[in-house]
């Protein structure tokens, strides 16, 4: 049978640089495909013209005879007025779907999908609320492929667990762009990357998101020797193209125009692999003060609801603090509280003098009229970071900017360059306390990896809300909870938060056992997180053990040959043969070291 989706040789591009070029993709029945990528990088074009919503510019995309695509974007808004029923009668409708089953069928999802009043106005919603509908409105067609845009930046923690549970029992094949480490490794069953790093614009591997940056790691390996090979075979065509040799013979014509093609061959190459990464560096003011806030049996109201009480908590500096609870109850309501923007209930809040927060907003406020220029210096060419001046193209320079984009609207960018741009705006002011809301949407994987290394470093206290799991386990030393009834914990972690969730706290006297039982301390709190081992470290750790064995029977063997009679009394094998000893020592000790290293940060 055909695949489902078939783009061969598709480009497309907005500006002076193509997105991607001559990029071929297909999908077959029963795909689970992860597609990631640099910000900028075109994935959620690439995903728009798969689902027939965007035209390519050259190229052409072939849908397999009665192939139903659905397709789920990024933002999800509705109509006002239209309630949940009303959205999914009007796509059960599109769809033909049978008059007799519809009822069912909307009760069916709804259900699964944990919606409890079909009456609710859609376009009131939380954001998370939105997305699942979207989702649903996206499934009641019963396509042969869903084509899902960063799913997990709007659905909370249960979200995201009843995301991947829905996709664990899917028929249908699926397409996912996201930055979700954890969601990727969950839910796929091939990556692929789109990346003008690679001669084909993109690299795909069959197996989940471990297994893709083991094959990755390889590849490029590879890709680094064979430019390595090439740069000196360059090097010496480059020496004999300066001798002058006369292009008189048709062997001398040929070996001057192989040359030059290799001269194309490398600066291709190098320009491919040109690496850069964004600046992340955000800078605490360096005060003494050891306490910078206090909440003293804290109680939360909104509009006659109580989203939590009895909360008795002490920020300190260097206290890194993950924020989680279900959508609504209370994480945004609780950076108001901290900020002063709001009073509590009931209890006291009390604030180090001349605290300084610094706060990043998962709405991501930017005025999209404004150019990139403005909007990261609005006096003028010239700004000022810890102490420098600097000019605003390096600036934007630091945070993957080229010149030419610093006189393009704000309105341009995609959302993850948005996202650099607002964490740009924020590096310029030292703070106390970092107050983080939803920080990773939209941003690419390496540029998350650099956020999470700077916020591990960050010597302030930190006070991150985000749904990324593989990012609050790495930073957060207390996860502080809430459970959308009422109640709030403190945790050593995600998992431990979990558990009190599945245990479903209905009582003061409950809430304050598993207290205990979690071992909360302030100690902990004002103890800075030690740094954590990254995705990549993690892997690498998994397999450490076995290269060291192998590094020992490398070095053991080099040893062998050197004292060989035959080596030695042989001057050139001898040589040959203290070189390679010497070469698998250095492995031998550099690996060791790693391995030490390695173990300092898991244990």
């Amino acid at each position: 049978m055909p695949p489902i989706l078939n783009a061969q040789s598709i480009t497309k591009q907005f500006g002076a640089k193509p997105l991607f070029k001559n990029i071929s993709f297909t999908v077959e029945d029963g795909s689970r495909i992860g597609l990631i990528g640099p910000n900028g990088a075109g994935k959620s074009t690439l995903l728009a013209i798969l689902a027939g919503a965007v035209e390519p510019d050259t190229g052409e995309l072939a849908v397999r005879k009665r192939a139903r695509a659905a397709y789920v974007p990024q933002d999800s808004w509705f109509a006002v007025g239209l309630t949940v029923r009303q959205v999914l009668e009007t796509a059960l409708g599109a769809a033909h779907a049978n008059e007799g089953e519809r009822e069912g069928r909307l009760r069916e999802l709804t259900g699964r999908a944990g919606f409890e009043d079909l009456a609710e106005e859609a376009a009131s919603l939380s954001g998370g609320w939105r997305k699942r509908l979207a989702i649903v409105e996206a499934l009641v067609g019963h396509p042969d492929v869903l084509l899902l845009d960063e799913p997990t930046n709007h659905l909370d923690l249960a979200g995201i667990e009843w995301l991947e549970e829905l996709l664990a029992a899917a028929s249908f094949a699926v397409v996912t762009v996201s930055h979700d480490r954890y969601f990727l490794e969950a839910t796929s069953s091939e990556i692929i990357e789109l990346n003008r790093v690679y001669a084909e614009g993109l690299f795909r591997v069959k197996g989940n998101f471990s297994r893709f940056l083991e094959e990755r790691e390889a590849y490029l390996e590879s890709q680094s020797r064979q430019q390595e090979s090439l740069r000196n075979r360059v090097r010496t065509e480059i020496e004999w193209l300066r001798r002058g040799p006369k292009a008189r013979t048709t062997k001398s014509k040929a070996r001057i125009d192989t040359a030059n093609e290799m001269i194309g061959q490398l600066a291709a190459m190098d320009a491919r692999t040109a690496a850069s990464s964004a600046g992340i560096d955000f800078s605490a003011t360096q005060r003494k003060t050891k306490r910078l806030v206090e909440f003293n049996d804290v109680a939360c109201d909104i509009a006659g609801r109580r989203l939590f009480e009895g909360l008795n908590f002490v920020l300190t500096a260097g206290s890194k603090v993950g924020l989680v609870g279900p959508n609504g109850s209370g994480k945004t309501t609780f950076l108001r509280l901290l900020r002063g923007e709001l009073e509590p209930a009931q209890g006291s809040i009390r604030r180090a003098d001349a605290l300084r927060l610094v706060y990043f907003s998962q709405m991501r406020e930017l005025d999209e009229n404004l150019t990139l220029r403005r909007a990261l210096a609005p006096e003028g060419d010239g700004l000022v970071y810890q102490g420098r001046n600097m000019h605003v193209a390096s600036w934007a320079a630091r945070f993957l900017f080229s010149g030419e984009q610093l006189n393009q609207p704000v309105r341009n960018l995609s959302g993850g360059e948005r996202a650099r741009v607002l964490i740009a705006k924020l590096m310029l002011e030292p703070a106390d306390v970092l107050l983080l809301d939803e920080p990773t949407n939209d941003l690419d994987i390496p540029t998350l990896e650099i956020l999470e290394e700077n916020l591990l470093e960050f010597e302030g206290a930190l006070v991150l809300v985000t749904h990324d799991r593989y990012l609050l386990n790495r930073v957060a030393s207390t996860v502080l909870g809430l459970d959308g009834n009422g109640h709030v914990g403190q945790f050593a972690d995600y998992a431990q938060w979990e558990a009190w969730i599945d245990q479903g706290v209905t009582s003061r006297d409950q809430l304050s056992e598993i207290r205990d039982q979690v071992g909360r301390s302030e100690t902990r709190s004002e103890t800075p997180a030690k740094k954590k081992l990254s995705y990549l470290e993690a892997r690498e750790f998994a397999t450490i053990e076995q290269r060291v064995e192998q590094s020992d029977a490398r070095l053991a063997a080099a040893r062998a040959r050197v004292e060989d009679p035959a080596i030695a009394s042989d001057a050139t094998a001898l040589e040959a043969a203290l070189g390679e000893q010497a070469a698998a020592e250095q492995e031998n000790e550099d690996l060791y070291a790693r391995w030490a290293e390695l173990t300092d940060k898991a244990v």
